[in-house]
């Protein structure tokens, strides 16, 4: 008998008919003799049409009170599967984030897990029951509903597989795998059959939906082996583990896009020690995340620089209003900065442990996009990615021309 951690994601759970459909998946498995903890999102569109509701009453809401409305959407769905497997002849419990031991720091709506005490779950696991906890929540410590940002029910699932020493992890979605590339932007694109925690976490930071970075990250920390694959059907997904000798022997694993960039430019900073630390410190203490950075110098003669950075929409305002006010302390001392006006940018990128060993990579890349008049804005690299910063309008068709020349099509 072994014990499973399941997760279903908002799609997967989306009507009453697909939760029963849910329901009886997990009983399959429950019937087998294994135990099973199931994490569910909310359903598809509840999460969308709360953020509404609260815009509806207040222009910017009370992180707090947010938290406090968004986990809501969670808790429907897990007294609904609850009763669907209960319906179903399976003793099942639903659990809060907190009643499931789920402890976060004190950060609203993008809270990070700091530990977990599940001795509610595993108590109720040897009374028989199919537990079900509610993913993307916890409690902080003073008692407060948090919530954990997006992808908060995959970094949910992958914390209960490690604390509970599952032997599988296993993370449903309205997809039966990893893919090459988003197969709504590259037709050709072809599903993966495992990839390393690395080339995983890459691919989603740098944009695929599949799965959050802090959910892989968690994996890798706890070597918690998982396998992404479908809800609506029976097909083996692709598994995420270890990095393997094999794994190097492919160049390219996959190509992702990342359309919710946004890059912001200031111009005429003084050129001195300690003005990025400023810039970036005063960004950090809003919690907003940056991705790329370029520096460009001035003239020597003028002492100014120019500095640019990406992060992602969602952020934009809060990063405007912080920059704004950081201008306006420059122009005490340099009355020419400026902070030119946002523009909507996007991220493509290619992702493989093989570019260790093998060289070339970054030219054949750079070569497709010259070939196709691809401007190319900003890059950055690691060991195993290459990025690049171009304009939102040709990023479409820059991920094809890029996927096909690596030889990554079906």
């Amino acid at each position: 008998m072994s014990l499973i951690v399941q997760k279903y994601g908002g799609t997967s759970v989306g009507s009453p008919e697909r939760i029963l459909n849910v329901a009886r998946r997990v009983k399959k498995w429950h019937d087998q003799g294994h135990q099973v903890v199931v994490v569910v999102s909310a359903m598809s569109g509840v999460t969308d049409n709360l953020i509404k509701l609260a815009r509806d009453v207040s222009s910017t809401p009370n992180e707090r009170e947010m938290d406090v409305l968004l986990s809501t959407g969670e808790q429907t769905t897990i007294a609904l599967t609850a009763m669907a497997l209960n319906e179903l002849g399976v003793k099942a419990i639903s659990l809060t984030g907190a009643q499931a031991g789920i402890q976060t720091d004190g950060v609203f709506t993008k809270a990070k897990i700091q530990n977990i005490t599940p001795r509610k779950v595993f108590n109720y696991i040897e009374e028989g029951n199919v537990v079900i906890v509610a993913g993307f929540q916890g409690v902080n410590p003073d008692g407060n509903i948090t919530t954990l940002g997006r992808g908060g029910s995959d970094l949910t699932a992958i914390a209960l597989a490690a604390v509970l020493k599952a032997d599988v992890c296993q993370v449903y979605t309205d997809v039966d795998g990893v893919y090459t590339c988003d197969p709504r932007i590259v037709k050709t694109a072809t599903k993966i059959d495992e990839v390393s925690y690395d080339e995983m976490l890459e691919m989603a930071s740098l944009g695929s939906k599949v799965m959050q970075s802090r959910s892989v990250e968690f994996a890798k920390k706890f070597k918690v082996v998982f396998e992404v694959r479908s809800s609506l059907s029976e097909e083996p997904g692709t598994i995420v583990k270890e990095e393997t000798r094999k794994m190097e022997e492919v160049v390219i694993r996959g190509v992702s896009v990342d359309k919710n960039q946004v890059k912001l430019s200031l111009e005429s900073l003084p050129d001195k020690p300690g003005i990025a630390a400023r810039l970036f410190r005063t960004v950090s203490n809003a919690h907003v995340n940056v991705d790329m950075i370029v520096q460009n110098p001035g003239h020597a003669d003028q002492k100014v620089t120019d500095l640019t950075f990406t992060t992602s929409k969602e952020d934009l305002a809060k990063v405007r209003g912080v920059l704004e006010k950081f201008v306006d302390d420059c122009r005490k001392d340099s009355p020419k900065v400026v902070l030119r006006e946002p523009e909507e940018v996007a991220k493509l990128s290619i992702v493989g442990v093989g570019m260790r060993s093998h060289s070339g990579v970054a030219a054949t890349m750079f070569e497709a996009l010259a070939e196709a008049k691809v401007n190319i804005q900003m890059i950055s690299t690691s060991e195993i990615k290459i990025s690049v910063i171009i304009a939102l309008k040709e990023v479409d068709r820059a991920a094809n021309i890029v996927h096909e020349r690596f030889g990554l099509s079906a």
